[in-house]
């Protein structure tokens, strides 16, 4: 028997309408589709969906993730709302030994403002940090993207600096506000 066959989908409940579902890569034509639908608002702040061309990339990327998420070095969980994927929302990257998790998120872009994030990352805080996975949870975001700068501080996050410099995004560099917290 393979590893994979023991492992276990995980879901995240949000409230009634809304719920994060672990990466699998049964959802890559619905991903494809939201990626597809919200590229032209994506690209402003993030570098692959220009890379993402077929449903075959998205599916790539799932089954890559889908390791990562269940050897813990990642997790990427899709957001789903009524039954409708409309976002992403990750642990980029995990570091074991400091009990690190670096929070990725994205919403299609006619979901924005609805709290759905905060949600998330509460959600998510709670789960790992009870579980005494993750203690320190950190958010890094450009300076200038003010809704994630306002999600990490409402979010109890705290500002630990700028990295000036840090994001290479359309031709330029950017600097990125690094956020953090941590959970005794």
């Amino acid at each position: 028997m393979q590893e994979t066959e023991n492992w276990q989908d995980e879901e995240i409940a949000l409230g009634e309408d809304v719920v994060l579902k672990s990466i699998n890569e049964k959802y890559s034509e619905a991903l494809f589709d939201l990626v597809v639908r919200n590229k032209a608002w994506l690209q402003k702040a993030m570098d692959w969906p220009q890379y993402v061309t077929s449903v075959e990339d998205i599916r790539k990327t799932a089954q890559g993730n889908y390791l990562l998420h269940h050897h813990g070095g990642a997790k990427m969980f899709l957001i789903y709302r009524r039954d409708e994927m409309i976002g992403v929302f990750s642990f980029n990257a995990i570091e074991q030994t400091n009990k690190t998790a670096y929070i990725g998120y994205w919403l299609d872009e006619d979901m924005q403002g609805q709290g759905i994030i905060a949600r998330a990352i509460e959600a998510v805080v709670a789960k790992y940090s009870k579980e005494g996975t993750i203690r320190r949870f950190v958010i890094k975001c450009r300076v200038v993207n003010e809704a994630s700068n306002r999600v990490a501080r409402r979010n109890g996050f705290t500002l630990e600096g700028c990295l000036r410099q840090a994001e290479y995004l359309n031709g330029q560099f950017h600097d990125q506000n690094i956020y953090a917290r941590i959970i005794e």
